[in-house]
């Protein structure tokens, strides 16, 4: 999976989001409760992580997401992208400032390891 790499280098800050609802509007952030705040070696591995999420195709679930994490630069003012997990039809949405269009859409591999990682990491966050 490929995040703005721009985006990646300036991060200092992820914070992990429980959805509870899908935007009212394009581009505004997933509403939710905010579990935790990840910094330093936590956020970097959380990231590599995330961009190790192998390919994968699109099942049809309506994308229901489950997760975000949001991601700050040092400045703290302006969320530098948003990336919205559903597990179901293995859909991730990134939006924000530092995403290109060609990244706003992805799809992943949510039966590899690496995803089963990352969704015990979410719901050791935010339970």
């Amino acid at each position: 999976m490929q995040l703005p790499a721009d985006a990646l280098t300036t991060a200092v800050l992820l914070e992990v989001v429980r959805i509870s609802a899908l935007p009212t509007e394009r581009g505004a952030p997933y509403p939710g409760r905010v579990g935790a705040h990840w910094t330093g070696n936590e956020a970097a591995g959380a990231l590599a992580l995330i961009g190790s999420l192998p390919a994968g195709e699109q099942h049809r679930c309506g994308f229901s997401p489950g997760w975000s994490i949001r991601a700050y630069a040092d400045t703290l003012d302006l969320t530098l992208f948003e990336a919205a997990f559903c597990f179901s039809c293995h859909e991730v949405r990134i939006q924000g400032t530092a995403v290109p269009p060609a990244l706003a859409t992805q799809f992943f591999d949510a039966e590899a390891p690496q995803a089963h990682a990352l969704l015990a990491l979410f719901r050791e966050a935010a339970p």
